[in-house]
């Protein structure tokens, strides 16, 4: 498969032009990556107006993820967000709502993306026990029931799949309902890119989903920040340019050519021999958490390149980490009650055996399952309002009956414990104590009393 935009690159760096234009390293090796850092220049195609070799490539990904259209993001998942968000509610039928229906456990940039494009939100909650802020257990029948009381379709429900933990929702089945309710289903499948070249391709495309967003560089052999905008073939062919559009709304106009030659030579990667390669890996894992388990340890998730261990009684999923770290293993995150590995074909099996090393054998009861509920706020304002109004800081003891301002978390996981407009109740407060959160943006107070 050709790397229109790789090969560009590499040749102007090996041609010796004297650069006269952006970026100011000139080309010159300061970290050893300069000479391929390149700008706008003559033939080198512009990432919202492609219509060359980015074009070419994004093409190229596009087959290889069949998908009706693929775009290139170099701002990551975020980007997308915001743009499907914006292409959604612009762009619904007449008579559908300026709503969006949404499981709780959003990425702050959907937040952010509520802000922006101004749209509200109903939230779906987590059936059954809440084990988790990054989690939002979500049943196709809870969707119905939600869909069918609504006075008119939504302009689109957003699902996140897989989630930080590694669960993934019957995306199938809920796009079905979507479907049958007369919206589109949207889903943040940042952390699933992969899912598309499995034997069984469990990617929200294939299973269905009209728009998701994929970063690459969280499972993919791509640089931090690269990332795509997928849309189904069963959408408008209108829509394919306004995403380019949706996207240039939001998005730098100095996009990363480093990141974007990254998912250049990732299509070529995806289309040798990454298929077996993946299922090796996987196949791998499955036999590690067979092997955790006899260990003792309580294995969780269902995404096939995560490892999701839940943390025993009196061990916290922080302190695995540092057990992890004394043996020079870093995790992608952890919390009270549990620690998560990502793993992909670029991972040795010398590194999982790593693992089985650090974590030896566990003979600590399992923990008791968490007693502490989502914060289900009032809504004062909207999300737009509470953003774009005067903020102050408090300390978090001190945030009850407060209006959120901006979402407070930690990134990872980026997962609002409250949403900006809602006032801060004590299930709020227990949450940001349990997760370590030391102080909370709040609507300033002359605001809220003069509203």
């Amino acid at each position: 498969m050709r790397t229109p935009i790789a090969d560009f690159v590499q040749k102007y760096a090996a041609g010796g032009t004297v650069r006269l234009h952006m970026p100011g390293h000139k080309g010159r090796m300061f970290l050893g990556c300069e000479k391929f850092d390149i700008t706008e220049i003559k033939d080198a195609d512009s990432l919202f107006e492609a219509s060359g070799i980015i074009a070419e490539s994004e093409k190229n990904a596009s087959a290889l993820f069949d998908t009706g259209k693929t775009l290139y993001s170099t701002e990551g998942s975020s980007l997308c967000i915001r743009a499907m968000t914006y292409l959604a509610v612009t762009n619904r039928p007449v008579g559908s709502l300026p709503i969006i229906v949404a499981a709780r456990n959003v990425h702050k940039s959907y937040v952010y993306a509520s802000a922006l494009v101004d749209f509200d939100t109903v939230w779906l909650w987590p059936e059954g026990e809440y084990s988790s802020l990054c989690a939002c257990n979500v049943s196709a029948s809870q969707l119905a029931d939600t869909l069918s009381v609504m006075p008119a379709p939504p302009a689109a429900v957003y699902i996140t799949s897989p989630d930080y933990l590694g669960g993934m929702a019957d995306i199938a089945r809920i796009a079905e309902v979507c479907h049958n309710y007369g919206t589109i289903l949207l889903v943040d499948n940042a952390h699933g890119a992969y899912l598309h070249f499995l034997e069984n391709a469990m990617h929200p495309i294939d299973l269905g989903v009209d728009m998701c967003c994929d970063s690459a560089h969280k499972t993919l052999p791509v640089l931090t920040g690269g990332a795509y905008l997928h849309i189904g073939k069963n959408m408008p062919a209108e829509l394919y340019g306004r995403a380019r559009e949706a996207m240039a709304l939001f998005g730098s106009t100095s996009p990363s050519y480093l990141t974007l030659a990254s998912l250049d030579m990732c299509n070529q990667y995806l289309a040798e021999n990454y298929r077996e390669k993946l299922a090796e890996t996987a196949g791998e894992l499955a036999k590690l958490r067979v092997q955790l388990r006899a260990n003792g340890w309580e294995v969780a998730g269902t995404d096939p390149l995560k490892l999701t261990i839940k943390a025993p009684d009196g061990v916290s999923g922080d302190m695995l980490a540092e057990r992890l770290r004394c043996f020079g293993v870093e995790c992608e995150y952890s919390d009270p009650e549990y620690l998560v590995m990502m793993i992909t074909p670029e991972n040795s099996r010398e590194d999982l055996d790593r693992i089985v090393s650090a974590l030896g054998n566990n003979v600590v009861p399992a923990r008791a399952e968490n007693t502490l509920r989502p914060a289900r706020g009032e809504r004062a304002m909207s999300v737009r309002e509470a953003l774009f109004a005067p903020h102050e800081t408090v300390e978090t003891k001190n945030a009850l009956g407060r209006v959120c301002a901006s979402p407070t978390v930690s990134c990872p996981p980026a997962i609002p414990i409250a949403i900006s407009g809602e006032v801060i109740g004590r299930e709020a407060i227990d949450l940001f104590e349990h997760y370590g959160v030391k102080t909370v943006d709040v609507v300033a107070q002359t605001v809220y009393n003069d509203a």
